[in-house]
């Protein structure tokens, strides 16, 4: 918008309009004037090369010129809203107390100036970033070196568009102005961030990493040590509608990665790409149309979408989480994340159908104001990577260090496994997978809770080699049973046997299973801990058949009851126990049929109402 001096004549301002045109050909450059303004004041609106900004300024009667910009509805941001419940809106949501809390943010240079988020970061020394590519780079670019980070500053804390108003955030620079950086940068910013972590200790640090590169071993080591520090870390599950295992820091377990969805909890779609998935996604947030502030001026809001936006709402939810209760761990933090997320809500024909099993179907929300999650027990479901198709090919899932691993699970597509169990490798129990002859491979899978002071352990029965069934045992007093796994020694009875599966019985901490196989009984004790088994056995169409703890319970053990079907597996969605299987028994045709669902649904009472018994 160009605006000429107030006393200017209509006719002038058409004048100094064609001049512009005329001045800006003999320089090689096109103009288009889109609007001239006859009864609003002297000026006139036009299409030009920023290159021509220096030439219009020094034409006859003009006082200023003023680029064109975005204004929005003042109604509250979706994204705020999807992520704020409406019950949790009259007074029952998590005030941030921005004094506790540090956000620190990986990206491009930020305008600290901005209205949004101006006394609310601190801009650091740190810069590590590569040149600029020339072939590509000009000076109209060079005005947006701001644009992606001063946008994910105001997600995360802005005044008016922010998740968490008022908390505060440092900056470190580690990609240029294209918003390219290198793993090396961001492994030197990390050693900064825990540099300035030792020497100046705080609150609780939460580090925003919206970027994606390549797996790399030495920037998901980098993020396990930091995380060892007590650092919250955040990363964007990536832009390529593709697995996100296979970037990093998107891949690194100790790191909360998130997907994008859009305003009606649809996953993101940018053109060809759109949002990664898979086991390595813990959830998803809101990362379509996001309203934030823009670089192109100290008042200006631009709207931008993707994986970033999505982490930046997370990164802010747990500051402000962590603001209320500085002591939650990682491990704390996440389960908690997850409890409280939106469940089934997007529709999973959007993934690819060899990731729909993996990913994730939860849209976070933002916790109540309450601390904790009103005694619930929480616990999280972790999928392995595939074992591959080798013959004795083993897949292995892991809890974090902060959970307990509470009981194990494997699934196969073609159904050809020797079952799964529990064993201890590097001082940390962990959940392996075994593939059978002529199998496809096999994924396994932990179920991980947060249960602390809890004394746990693993009873294992041998196979009995009699026709009589295998059992294994909770035989400490006041441990109860949590899960039931078994696996075959020998490929030829794993591939045409049923497999071993815990059993309803009149004594609830045994286990059962086929007199072949090793039968494994997860036992734990802790103070006030509940357990008591659910079953259905009710076939279903679908291949699949469910069954569900009661409100109030949480899932910690999923199997498969015994019928004539063969069990491809069974596992846990949120505190639902899911078992698939395949009906090959009439002459040859394959359905999808399952027999039955048992689950394990425990409790964590109060000391003071709490039971040892199972229920």
């Amino acid at each position: 918008m160009v605006v000429l001096k107030e006393e200017t004549p209509l006719l002038q301002t058409e004048h100094t309009a064609r001049l512009l045109q005329s001045r800006a050909a003999n320089r090689g450059y096109i103009t288009k004037i889109l609007h001239i303004f006859h009864d609003l004041f002297p000026g006139f609106l036009v299409k030009m090369s920023g290159d021509l900004l220096d030439l219009a300024l020094r034409l006859p009667h003009v006082d200023y010129i003023e680029e064109d910009s975005f204004v929005f509805a003042q109604s509250i941001p979706w994204n705020l809203l999807r992520i704020n419940p409406a019950r949790y809106r009259a007074g029952n949501q998590l005030s941030p107390n921005g004094s506790l809390v540090e956000v620190y943010l990986l990206d491009t240079s930020i305008q600290s100036g901005h209205r949004e988020i101006e006394g609310r970061v601190t801009v650091t020394d740190f810069e590590n970033v590569p040149e600029e590519d020339g072939t590509r780079f000009h000076r109209q670019q060079a005005s947006k070196c701001d644009s992606h980070g001063t946008h994910l500053a105001g997600v995360v804390s802005g005044r008016d568009a922010g998740v968490a108003k008022d908390v505060s955030l440092r900056s470190l620079r580690v990609l240029n102005c294209q918003g390219k950086g290198t793993v090396s940068s961001i492994l030197i910013g990390l050693e900064f961030i825990r540099k300035s972590q030792l020497t100046q200790p705080s609150g609780p640090l939460v580090v925003l990493l919206p970027l994606v590169g390549g797996h790399s071993r030495a920037l998901n080591a980098a993020c396990r040590h930091l995380a060892r520090a007590r650092v919250v870390l955040v990363a964007a599950a990536g832009n390529f509608r593709d697995d996100a295992c296979l970037y990093s820091p998107a891949s690194a377990p100790e790191v909360i990665t998130v997907g994008a969805t859009n305003a009606e909890d649809q996953p993101v779609t940018m053109g060809s790409l759109g949002t990664n998935f898979g086991r390595c996604v813990d959830f998803f947030a809101p990362g379509d149309d996001i309203i934030g502030a823009s670089s192109d001026c100290s008042t200006c809001f631009a709207s931008q979408s993707g994986t970033s936006q999505a982490a930046a709402h997370v990164a802010g939810i747990s500051a402000m989480m962590l603001s209320a209760e500085p002591e939650l761990t990682l491990a704390e933090l996440r389960q908690r994340l997850i409890h409280f997320s939106a469940k089934g809500v997007i529709n999973e024909a959007w993934f690819p159908e060899d990731q729909r099993l993996l990913t994730p179907n939860m849209v976070v929300r933002l916790p109540p104001s309450t601390p904790g999650a009103g005694g619930q027990l929480l616990c999280r479901t972790v999928w392995s990577a595939h074992s591959g198709p080798r013959r004795m090919a083993t897949a292995m899932a892991r809890c974090a260090p902060e959970e307990e691993l509470l009981s194990c699970s494997s699934f196969s597509r073609t159904g050809k496994r020797r079952g799964e169990h529990i064993e201890t490798r590097g001082g940390r129990r962990v959940c392996l997978a075994h593939n059978a002859f002529g199998g496809e491979g096999v994924f396994a899978i932990a179920r991980c809770c947060v249960l602390p002071q809890a004394n746990c352990s693993v009873h294992t029965a041998p196979p009995a080699d009699t026709r009589v069934e295998t059992h294994a045992y909770c035989h400490q007093q006041g441990h109860v049973l949590t899960g039931c796994s078994s696996h075959w020694e020998t490929e030829d009875f794993a591939t045409t046997h049923r497999q071993s599966v815990l059993r309803p019985h009149s004594q609830p901490r045994k286990c059962v299973g086929h007199p072949k196989a090793s039968v494994h009984a997860s036992c734990c004790h802790t103070p006030g801990l509940e357990c008591r088994v659910r079953e259905n056995g009710i076939s279903s169409l679908a291949g699949k058949v469910v069954v569900t703890c009661e409100e109030g319970w949480t899932l910690t053990g999923c199997s498969a009851l015994p019928g004539a079907s063969r069990v491809l597996g069974a596992y846990a969605v949120d505190n639902t126990c899911v078992v698939r299987s395949q009906d090959t028994s009439a002459g040859g045709r394959t359905n999808q049929v399952a027999t039955g669902a048992l689950a394990i649904c425990c409790r964590s009472r109060p000391l003071e109402q709490g039971s040892l018994e199972l229920q």
